[in-house]
């Protein structure tokens, strides 16, 4: 093997947020990669996957670990629970289409208690809460989920010291084993045929409001213990030490942290409040350094809109509804925060919706200089299955092992919302090639975005001189790059009198010999500007496509009319103020399908099937769709 080098875009993204730029980053040995293309190649993942090693995972007998779990990824079956007398699972699952990228992401709180709780050996196998912990009880659940609320989270004295585990060290030992099982499973070959990352989730919370973040290295170089919540009390001090104990600490370790579920926060995941006593741009830059990311959907639903709250003005997007965890009527936060969101409870805010978060970018930067939301976007599932991609509506097996293993469970058991949950997405990213850095560099770059399981091909770019026929030119993408930048990125110094030009190019998900998919109906633009006050707009622009009157007969699931194989366009926007900061982000949605919920009740006899079957407020189709990451506008880039 031979040690490859490629080229990282940070410095750009680094002088944007005031930081100095650093060492030449570590590169993974290995062979050049066969797919190395200069125009970028897209390819599809999954940056958000429990396992075995997960307390909430083993807790209803998932007994898939980090190692199948990338086998899965890669094309290999597992059976899920339930179990058989030989305590084999009896419910095979596979993807049809292997992933080309995936991070197993466990919890790296209680991976020293789950360890030792389910070792016979260890000495806190006996206690009461190892005893309920196996035996599923609610209450074990319960508290270990309480135990990650609160900035005095810390491990439990049941089972950690004091002639009980040693749950650092144990801690250690499980994480060496995360590593291996990446390490392992890294095709280190040309043909590159699947990369996997060292990851980990902190999982804390306050007041059951959401704060949890996914942590992604870029290679083999990381730091000998994760980060957990009991380790680090606060986000910030999280971002803190991996800056310190990966960047600074380790030569050639390179981290980013992806905040998810900001559904679930009750407006504090993105709350701009800053450390007391730092200074609020140095913490700005930090943040918006090593968190270029945000999850928008997964299994617990979308986190990209909705309608009706204050603090955004323009018209209802009819398209905001889309699989919400929550049901009206709810509480507006108001300019404030609310508590409870895990257990479906509190206020909702505009910062728990992408929308409203970039919108408090664009104001922070206003304040103090720096935007600390200037964030891609990706799906993912959260599956805690050991089953990253597995994302068919017409597969869904759910995500926690026996606990949702029936139609019935699922529908009516499965936490945390039952028919409300989703199967969850997948994370696309448009990279020179499949190796660790380049995908890394990729996401780091925002060249990336998410959808709701279909693996639609999108691709965007901004400019002010875009070419109006890119759309019937076979180097639409050499003619972009060359005039424009592509999603993720800053529009550069502004050039003419009129507004920028955004191109939209869409392709449908052709599906594999298992399942098709399906056509798409429309691409848009979703536009988002502070007017001079300082106020929040939102305007959504169909680009190409639009109403073409398709459905699907939800009492047999097969699609009705017709759609289209591709959509394109250029668009350039028609009311843009030289003086107001703005984004640009595209939504391509698919023609309408069968939801998995209808599919599960029509898989039930109908005189057995729950209630909820016959809910209005269960959807009982989907529009799948796929959500990039914005281009930014600000006067100050005005030359």
């Amino acid at each position: 093997m031979v040690l490859r080098t490629s080229s990282v875009l940070f410095a750009s993204a680094l002088a944007l947020v005031g930081c100095a730029e650093p060492p030449a980053p570590w590169v993974d040995e290995r062979e050049p990669c066969d797919d190395n293309n200069p125009e970028r190649n897209l390819y599809w993942g999954d940056l958000h996957i429990h396992s075995s090693y997960s307390f909430d995972a083993w807790i209803d007998d998932v007994r898939v670990d980090p190692a199948r779990a990338y086998r899965f990824a890669a094309g290999e079956a597992v059976a899920l629970p339930p179990f058989n007398e030989a305590g084999e699972g009896t419910r095979p699952l596979a993807l049809d289409r292997p992933l080309d990228f995936v991070a197993v992401t466990d919890h790296s709180e209680y991976l020293a208690e789950v360890e030792g709780c389910t070792t016979p050996s260890s000495a806190i196998f006996e206690t009461d809460r190892c005893v309920a912990f196996r035996e599923a009880s609610p209450s074990a659940f319960v508290s270990f989920g309480l135990g990650l609320d609160g900035d005095a989270a810390d491990h439990s004295p049941a089972l950690c010291g004091d002639g009980k585990l040693d749950c650092p060290a144990l801690a250690g030992e499980v994480w060496s084993r995360i590593q291996s099982a990446a390490e392992a499973a890294y095709d280190r070959t040309s043909a590159c045929e699947m990369t996997t990352f060292i990851a980990y989730e902190w999982s804390g919370s306050r007041d059951l409001s959401n704060l949890h973040r996914n942590v992604i290295f870029r290679s083999s170089q990381v730091p000998a213990m994760p980060i957990s919540r009991f380790d680090a009390k606060t986000p910030h001090s999280l971002l803190t030490r991996l800056q310190s104990e990966c960047r600074d600490g380790i030569d050639g370790c390179e981290v980013m942290s992806i905040p998810h579920n900001a559904n679930w926060s009750n407006g504090q995941l993105f709350f701009p409040d800053y450390p007391e006593g730092e200074d609020e741009g140095e913490a700005a830059a930090l943040r918006a350094d090593l968190e270029p990311l945000v999850e928008v959907f997964q299994h617990k639903g979308d986190s990209e809109c909705i309608n009706g709250l204050s603090g955004i003005l323009g018209s209802a997007d009819e398209f905001c509804d889309f699989e919400k965890l929550r049901p009206p009527p709810l509480e507006d936060c108001g300019d404030g925060t609310g508590t409870q969101g895990m257990v479906g409870q509190g206020c909702i805010s505009r910062l728990d919706y992408l929308r409203g978060v970039l919108l408090e970018g664009l104001r922070e930067e206003a304040r103090i200089g720096v935007n600390p939301y200037m964030l891609g976007v990706i799906a993912s599932t959260d599956t805690h299955n050991g089953t990253p991609g597995a994302v068919a509506e017409d597969e869904f097996m759910g995500h926690f092992g026996s606990r949702d293993a029936t139609p019935i469970d699922r529908l009516t058991g499965a936490r945390p919302a039952g028919a409300r949950n989703s199967p969850g997405g997948l994370v696309a990213v448009w990279s020179e090639e499949k190796s660790r850095e380049s995908i890394f560099d990729a996401l780091k770059r925002r060249e990336t975005y998410g959808t709701s399981g279909p693996r639609i091909a999108v691709r965007v770019f901004g400019g002010w001189d875009l070419a109006d026929d890119l759309c019937e030119r076979p180097d639409l993408v050499a003619a972009a790059d060359a005039s424009g930048v592509p999603m993720g990125s800053a529009l550069p110094p502004r050039s003419g009198d009129e507004g920028p030009k955004i191109v939209v190019s869409a392709l449908r998900d052709p599906g594999s010999a298992v399942r098709l998919g399906a056509p798409l109906q429309r691409a848009q633009v979703i536009k988002g500007w502070l007017d001079g006050s300082g106020e929040g707009h939102i305007e959504v622009f169909d680009v190409a496509g639009g109403d073409n009157g398709a459905s699907v007969d939800p009492t047999t699931c097969e699609p009705v009319g017709a759609g289209a194989d591709s959509l394109c366009a250029v668009w350039r926007d028609p009311s843009f103020d030289p003086d107001a900061r703005a984004f640009y982000y595209v939504r391509v949605l698919e023609n309408p399908t069968c939801r998995w919920s209808t599919r599960d009740c029509l898989a039930i006899p109908e005189g057995e099937r729950p209630e909820l079957c016959d809910d209005p407020t269960i959807e009982e189709t989907i529009q799948e769709r796929a959500w990039t990451s914005p281009i930014w506008y600000g006067p100050a880039t005005d030359g």
